[in-house]
């Protein structure tokens, strides 16, 4: 008989509710309790998913013996100081992006991580994409030969504008999701990014910092690309996804965006340039598939098999998303060069922490040598 891991939820917002959505009613979870700030909310959390508990302190709840996962759901501001006390409770822990809002504290989590007894997953939700996975390996045997340039828009025309104004007091969205697709690139590509720059400005009034940008990257295996993001009460709805090598490309068209043929799914398309023609690929796949994100937990747990990602790369992307948003406030180019040897891999980059070097001049060193 499975057995029946004890759920713990801290934070009912937007995220919290799509990881309830996706578990509660599987046979193998139990929620016990949810937990924040606003009482009311928990309650309400509480009742819709059958929480056997609600309230606005989550430690009494770490206390209990049938809690085996806490899922970490709240702002990026509150990550640090909630894994902390997760760990010394000795708690699993699923943990929403971006593991906090700067450096500093980034790699405290980090360490904490990767000295935790019991395991942790940071919620890179496309890592669990079925439609993801296919491209990566499509890529990785050389369905397109080698991957010379990546495109990648994900903009939102924002109808909730009081929760894209709170999450705009923390990080950018060239940060908060931006971390998804640097860890898809370096993933892809099976390199690590070497260099980034890019533009970004204030679209809204109101917003608490810049709510638009635009980076480019480029790796150390030649590879280029760009991301673009913003969150806007102005801007169109767009998501691209193209994967361009010297031998075709490969583009991914989300069930959402299909204009006919919903029903099968996510539209992968690879364009082969020697006979000249295209190859649709129907894939059933979850945009956020939560389950299979906790799922990978549980495995992590009862078979002790690694993160995906692991800490390792999503450090890798945070730091980078971080050094990114600097190059565009800055307006410089940022040279990113590994501490130590480098071992390029097609289907497993590794990565390692980080010394940055501004326009080829040395200017910090976050990194001691312990941790690389």
């Amino acid at each position: 008989m499975k057995k029946r891991y004890g759920v713990v939820l801290i934070g009912c917002g937007h995220i919290g509710e799509q990881h309830l959505e996706d578990i509660y009613f599987r046979e193998t979870i139990k929620i016990v309790a949810t937990v924040d700030n606003d009482e009311e909310r928990a309650r309400l959390f509480a009742a819709k998913y059958g929480a056997d508990h609600y309230g606005t302190e989550y430690i009494p709840y770490l206390t209990l013996a049938e809690t085996d996962i806490v899922i970490i759901a709240t702002y990026a501001d509150s990550h640090l100081s909630i894994m902390e006390d997760c760990l010394r409770y000795q708690k699993h822990v699923l943990c929403e992006k971006p593991i906090t809002p700067d450096v500093q504290s980034g790699r405290k989590f980090y360490e904490l991580v990767k000295n935790a007894k019991t395991k942790v997953l940071i919620a890179h939700i496309l890592r669990h994409n079925k439609s993801y996975q296919a491209i990566a390996d499509l890529i990785h045997n050389g369905a397109i030969g080698d991957l010379k340039l990546i495109r990648m828009v994900q903009n939102h025309h924002t109808m909730n504008w009081p929760r894209y104004q709170r999450l705009l007091e923390v990080c950018p969205p060239i940060v908060d999701c931006g971390v998804h697709y640097i860890d898809i690139m370096q993933w892809f590509s099976g390199s690590r990014v070497v260099e980034v720059s890019g533009m970004g400005c204030k679209l809204d009034a109101d917003a608490a910092q810049d709510n638009y940008g635009m980076i480019h990257i480029k790796m150390a295996n030649g590879c280029i690309g760009y991301y673009e993001a913003g969150w806007s009460k102005n801007l169109a709805s767009q998501n691209i996804k193209e994967f361009i090598g010297d031998k075709g490309r490969i583009s991914l068209l989300l069930r959402e965006n299909r204009s006919q043929d919903r029903e099968e799914g996510d539209l992968i398309t690879v364009y082969t340039n020697n006979r000249g023609d295209y190859q649709s690929i129907n894939i059933q796949s979850k945009y956020k598939d939560m389950y299979a994100q906790l799922s990978t937990l549980i495995d992590m747990i009862e078979q002790n098999i690694p993160a995906n990602p692991s800490i390792d790369e999503v450090f890798s992307a945070f730091y980078i998303a971080l050094e990114a948003d600097k190059a565009i406030k800055n307006g410089t180019r940022l040279a990113i060069q590994p501490m130590g040897e480098l071992q390029e891999n097609r289907r497993n980059y590794n990565s390692k922490p980080y010394l940055i070097k501004e326009n080829h001049h040395e200017t910090d060193q976050f990194f001691d040598k312990q941790i690389c």
